[in-house]
Formats: C-alpha cells, sequence, structure tokens
C-alpha cells in the first residue's frame, strides 16, 4: 500500500514536470513567434518609409527640374509647365531672343525697374506680353535674373559675373528699387573675387567678348586687364627677387642662368581675342612689365594664331595668295597689324626669326604700308642675327616678277647702312675706319656684308631679276663693310652665269662692284681662269696676284735687287680707258699681258736660284752629321760666339738663320704660286 502511494506520487510528480515543460515549450514558441512576427512587420513599415522618402525626394527634384526648363529657351515656343506659384497662372510672358518665359508681374517689378516702367506704361492697356530687344547675354542672362527675381538662389561665378552684370544694368536691377539686388552683387563678387585671381580675370574677359560694348562702359574689362598687368608685374617683381643670390664677394647679384618663372600668364593670355590682348599689352606696359615677358607672350599669342595658316611662316613654299586671303581675310590682317603695333621698342626684345615671320605674313595679307615698314625698321635694328633663310622672303603677287622679294630685302639694308651711320654721328666718329677692330657696329657690318653675299648668291640665278637690282642690292652696304670679296665675286658669277645676254659694258659695270686686291688665292685662281669675266677684270686679277708674289720675295728676302710694288696702280675700266679706241685698249692689254709674263719669267728664274741654295745648304748638312761627337760639339760651342767676333761666312747671324729656315717654307709658297700663275697666263 505504501509502495502505492509512493508510486502515484512518483507519476504526479512527473506529470507536473511534463505540463511545465510543455507550457515552457508553448511559451517559448509563442513569444518568438510573435517576435519574428514584430521584426518582420517593423522592418516592412520602415522599407516602405525609406521608399516614400525616396519617392519624394525624386518628385521634388523633377518639380524643381520642370521649373528650370520653364525659365529656359525652348526654340520659340512658350513653355506651358507650371510655374513655381503652381496655383497662381502667369500674367506676364517676356520674350528674349526668341525664347518666351511664363512670369508673375511681382516678382518681376519689385527687382527690375525696366520692367516696371515697361508695366507702368502699359498699365491701362493691361500688357502681358513684354519683349526685351537686344537684353546683353540673351536668354540664359534673363534665365538667371529672373531667378533672382523669384528668390532661387544660384551660384555667382567667374563665367556668368560679366553677365551678371550686363543684364543687371539693363533690367535697372539696382539698389534704388530693391536692397541688396543683382547688380550689387555682380559687382562685389567682380571687385572682391575676380580681380584677385589672374585666371579669373581672363575668364571674365573672355565671356565679355560678346557682351561689348556694354561690358567695357561698365569698366569690368578695364578692371580685369589692370588687375592682370597688376598679378603679372607682381610675379615678375617676385620672380626677380627669386633669383637674386650672393656671389663670392658678398654681392648680391642676377642669376641670368636661373628659370624665370614669373611669365607663366603667357599661355593664359593667349586664350583672349585679338582686341581684348590689345589692351592687356597696353596695361601691361603702363605697369612697367619686362619687354622681354612682353615679346614672349606676342612670339606665343601670334604662333598659335597665324602659324595655323599655310604657308605664313615658312619660306620653302609659296601657296596661292588669293586663296591665302580669302581665308583669312580682314581679321588676320588686323591681327598682324595690331601685334605689330604692340611689339616693344627695346630692342631684341623678341627674336629675328619672329620678326622676319611676321614681316612675311604683313607681305603675304597686304598689310598697311606703314606696318610693313615698322617691321622692316625693327628688323634692320638686328639684322645682323638674321639668317639667310630669314631674308627668302617670297613674292607673292606679280606674275613675272622675281622669285623673292627683292626690294623690301633692300629696304632693310638701307635702314641698318642709315642706323649705323647715324650711330657713328652720336659717337662723334667721323669715319667708320676710326672704331675699334672689335667695335660692336663694325662686326655687325661685317655679318650683314657675309650675309647679304649669300642672299645675292641664293637670288643671281633668277633670270628675272634685273641688273639694276642686283647693282643696288650689292652696293647697298658700304665698301669698308667687306673685307674679303670671296663671296660678291660667287654671286656676280652665278649671275653672269644665268644672265648670259648681258653685253660688255653690263659685265664691266657688274664687275667694277669686285675689289679683286680683295680675293683670296682660290677665289683669285678661278677669277683669273673665268671667260665669263671681262678680260680687263683677268687682267687686273694676274696683275694683283703677280704684287702678291713680288711683295712676298722682298719680304722674304729684304738684300736682294727685287723692289717691293705698290698696290697704288689700279686697272680699270675708266675715263682713260673709255676715251680710248676698242683696238688701241685691246692693244694696250696685250703689252699688259707681256709685262705680266715677263715678270713671271724673273720669278721663276728668282725660284730656281732659290731651288740651287736650298740643294747645296742640305748637302752641306749631309755632310756635316758625319762628323764625330766632339767636333760637332766644338763647332756648337764656337756658333755660341761668346765673345762677339765673326765665326765665318757660314756662320751668320741669328736673323740671318731664321730667315733662311723660314725661306724654305716660303719657297714650297712660291714655286706653288708661279706654278698657278704658268698656268693662269
Amino acid at each position: 500500500m505504501a509502495q502505492q502511494q509512493q508510486r502515484n506520487r512518483q507519476l504526479a510528480h512527473l506529470n507536473s514536470l511534463f505540463f511545465f515543460f510543455f507550457f515552457f515549450f508553448f511559451f517559448f514558441f509563442f513569444c518568438s513567434f510573435f517576435s519574428f512576427l514584430f521584426c518582420f512587420f517593423f522592418l516592412s513599415i520602415l522599407h516602405y518609409f525609406i521608399f516614400g522618402f525616396r519617392y519624394f525626394c525624386m518628385m521634388a527634384r523633377h518639380e524643381m527640374h520642370q521649373q528650370h526648363l520653364c525659365l529656359s529657351k525652348n526654340a520659340g515656343k512658350r513653355c506651358n509647365n507650371e510655374w513655381i506659384f503652381s496655383d497662381v497662372p502667369s500674367d506676364i510672358t517676356i520674350e528674349v531672343s526668341g525664347a518666351t518665359f511664363a512670369l508673375h508681374k511681382f516678382p518681376l517689378v519689385s527687382r527690375s525697374g525696366r520692367i516696371r516702367k515697361l508695366v507702368a506704361e502699359h498699365r491701362d492697356f493691361n500688357i502681358s506680353q513684354i519683349e526685351l530687344p537686344s537684353l546683353p547675354g540673351g536668354a540664359d542672362s534673363f534665365d538667371m535674373a529672373a531667378k533672382f527675381c523669384y528668390g532661387i538662389n544660384f551660384e555667382i561665378t567667374a563665367s556668368n559675373v560679366a553677365q551678371l552684370c550686363c543684364v543687371s544694368d539693363y533690367l535697372e536691377m539696382t539698389e534704388e528699387y530693391s536692397k541688396d539686388n543683382l547688380g550689387s552683387r555682380a559687382e562685389a563678387y567682380l571687385d572682391s573675387v575676380v580681380c584677385k585671381s589672374l585666371e579669373m580675370c581672363v575668364e571674365v574677359l573672355q565671356k565679355c567678348e560678346n557682351l561689348l560694348p556694354l561690358a567695357d562702359e561698365l569698366k569690368i574689362v578695364s578692371r580685369c586687364t589692370d588687375a592682370i598687368a597688376s598679378k603679372a608685374c607682381v610675379e615678375q617683381i617676385a620672380s626677380s627677387f627669386s633669383r637674386l643670390e650672393y656671389s663670392s664677394s658678398g654681392r648680391l647679384h642676377m642669376n641670368k642662368q636661373a628659370k624665370c618663372d614669373g611669365d607663366w600668364w603667357i599661355e593664359d593670355l593667349s586664350v583672349l581675342r585679338i582686341d581684348l590682348y590689345q589692351k592687356v599689352i597696353e596695361a601691361m606696359k603702363c605697369r612697367g612689365v619686362r619687354p622681354e615677358s612682353i615679346g614672349a607672350s606676342l612670339v606665343n599669342y601670334a604662333q598659335k594664331f597665324l602659324t595655323n595658316k599655310p604657308s605664313l611662316w615658312n619660306a620653302s613654299t609659296q601657296p596661292n595668295f588669293d586663296l591665302v586671303v580669302g581665308s583669312v581675310g580682314n581679321e588676320q590682317r588686323f591681327m598682324v597689324e595690331t601685334i605689330t603695333s604692340l611689339l616693344p621698342v627695346e630692342k631684341l626684345a623678341v627674336p629675328i626669326s619672329f620678326l622676319f615671320g611676321l614681316l612675311r605674313t604683313a607681305v603675304m595679307l597686304d598689310c598697311a604700308t606703314s606696318c610693313r615698314l615698322n617691321l622692316e625698321r625693327r628688323i634692320a635694328s638686328q639684322l645682323e642675327m638674321a639668317s639667310l633663310d630669314d631674308l627668302l622672303i617670297p613674292s607673292f603677287r606679280h606674275a613675272g616678277d622675281t622669285l623673292f622679294n627683292v626690294d623690301t630685302i633692300h629696304r632693310i639694308l638701307v635702314n641698318f647702312s642709315q642706323q649705323d651711320v647715324s650711330e657713328d654721328d652720336l659717337e662723334d666718329e667721323s669715319t667708320y675706319g676710326s672704331d675699334s677692330p672689335h667695335s660692336p657696329s663694325q662686326s655687325a657690318l661685317f655679318k650683314v656684308a657675309k650675309l647679304l653675299d649669300n642672299y645675292l648668291a641664293e637670288i643671281a640665278a633668277d633670270a628675272n631679276l634685273k641688273l639694276s637690282k642686283f647693282i643696288a642690292m650689292a652696293d647697298s652696304l658700304p665698301a669698308y663693310a667687306r673685307n674679303i670679296h670671296d663671296g660678291l665675286y660667287r654671286a656676280i658669277d652665278i649671275y653672269l652665269k644665268a644672265h648670259q645676254g648681258l653685253s660688255d659694258p653690263e659685265k664691266k659695270m657688274l664687275c667694277k662692284l669686285i675689289d679683286f686686291q680683295k680675293l683670296s688665292e682660290e677665289a683669285g685662281a678661278h677669277a683669273a681662269q673665268n671667260e665669263r669675266l671681262p678680260l680687263q677684270s683677268i687682267v687686273q686679277v694676274l696683275y694683283f696676284e703677280q704684287i702678291r708674289l713680288r711683295n712676298a720675295l722682298c719680304y722674304s728676302y729684304p738684300d736682294d735687287n727685287l723692289k717691293p710694288m705698290h698696290q697704288s696702280w689700279r686697272i680699270s675700266s675708266g675715263a682713260f680707258s673709255a676715251a680710248m679706241s676698242p683696238r688701241d685698249n685691246y692693244a694696250s692689254l696685250r703689252r699688259e699681258n707681256r709685262e705680266l709674263k715677263l715678270e713671271l719669267a724673273r720669278l721663276r728664274m728668282r725660284l730656281n736660284d732659290l731651288e740651287k741654295e736650298h740643294i747645296s745648304m742640305k748637302r752641306n748638312m749631309e755632310k756635316s752629321s758625319s762628323h764625330k761627337f766632339m767636333g760637332s760639339f766644338s763647332k756648337k760651342i764656337s756658333k755660341l760666339n761668346l765673345f762677339g767676333h765673326s765665326y765665318s761666312r757660314a756662320s751668320s747671324s741669328p736673323s740671318k738663320r731664321s730667315q733662311r729656315t723660314d725661306s724654305k717654307i716660303e719657297r714650297e709658297n712660291m714655286s706653288s704660286r708661279c706654278s698657278r700663275l704658268n698656268t693662269l697666263i
């Protein structure tokens, strides 16, 4: 019995445990299920809330975009979309440059004095449409002004500040009609932000190209150009200070080899139109910017806008002139003339190759005469730095004329000669020979003379080149400009070869330019055998060659009976020869030729004597080399002549021995000269 009761108690205890666990499990499952449902519904509500918020934002942006489209151009069609105030219908239509804007009178009248006056003038007619002709900036500018009237915020930048200034002046959006109006805001931004940056000033000037002359009247252009000039001047000063350094002596000096970083603005200015660029350069000149920097800017600007035209800077090709002028037109002509007027007056501010390229372009485009003469004067001031390619300016217009523009180069040479004379006068020098051998003007004259001879050789082959022009070109420099006439002789020889129809008087006139006394040995040898030269010129060459040989012999052997001949006598085709008859003149030339042959025979005899003497001296030297060492040593001691007694006839003075030593080289030269004269005669 007791066991039965104990068993029942155990079963009851087990049942209670079973129900407890079952209830606990059911409660846990129920709580988990409801927790899952709660999380699911919470996340769903959050998702729908986020989706709704995004949809609301998207609709708001879409509505703002539609409102912006109402203010923009619609190809001349009226914008039918709802404006900002959807519940207030539009009561005025503004037409600007073919675009219409459906707006409201109150916001516009409260800000714009011009629209207020137009509405007041037509109050009796209940005006609903206004046309604004010639509004600066067109529909885009009015779009920004209308936004400002409606209180829509937009950013003022360097790209729109010029438009805002002009449209606010046109619509009279000043402080008189509303406080803190569009005009005052744009002006404040222009003065406080734009004028502090050179790049922003350049951008504003670019936008002013389509806003002239109003932008000029509002002094937007002048303020920007002054700001650019000031910034460039400051950068130049800062760059100059950065290049200062101490020398070994402790003194400050400018390092010219250091790279100058103060001209970074040169490339920025090349985007401007030529009229605005001109104002910037003029402002820089007033501010004192370096001429070299201004010249570099002009070169960069011209290369950007002119080198893309066919063959404007290339002298090797000759384009169709009519085609070039038709494509370039007045705009390019005005650009060349403007750049020429902006060139710095200082010498060497721009390279001479750029000046020649500009002159070539001016000739091609038929620019004003004053422009071309200005370039010619500038080129003449530094002509010694030019190259032959620079001088080869093609003739673009005249058919049947010379291949190259000879007249332009002739004017440049005349300007150079006049400039050289004026410099000598300023220095109180009566003659050119009074200059030192290393005078800059003398050195420049020699370089130009050599350049001219090369130019004459280049143009001499032109069959259309007249003799008068060739002589005028060759005679454009003074006689003392050429130390040697080889280049001039070469040019004249080319001209004679290309113009074989010249008469004898014309050939004589041409050969008068050559001073045969200044020909080198090679040029003289060529001239003596040149059949194109007149006979009298060949005789002159032979005569001066004879004088050169005779004087060389007299210099080597002053004790001989040879007397130096002075080069004062010249064979020329002057008044005396012109007065003689052709037969007498020919007989005279033959007589002179015989005299030259006799003189050459005497020179040959003298050369044979020198060769015999040389052979005897050589034999004596071979005999003396076979003596003993002591004998040779005693001879050397005796040759020193310590006590002043004459040793023998063979032991001559040191000067005589040096002359005999030098005579070996002289004999070789004389032998070659005599053989060449024998060939010539």
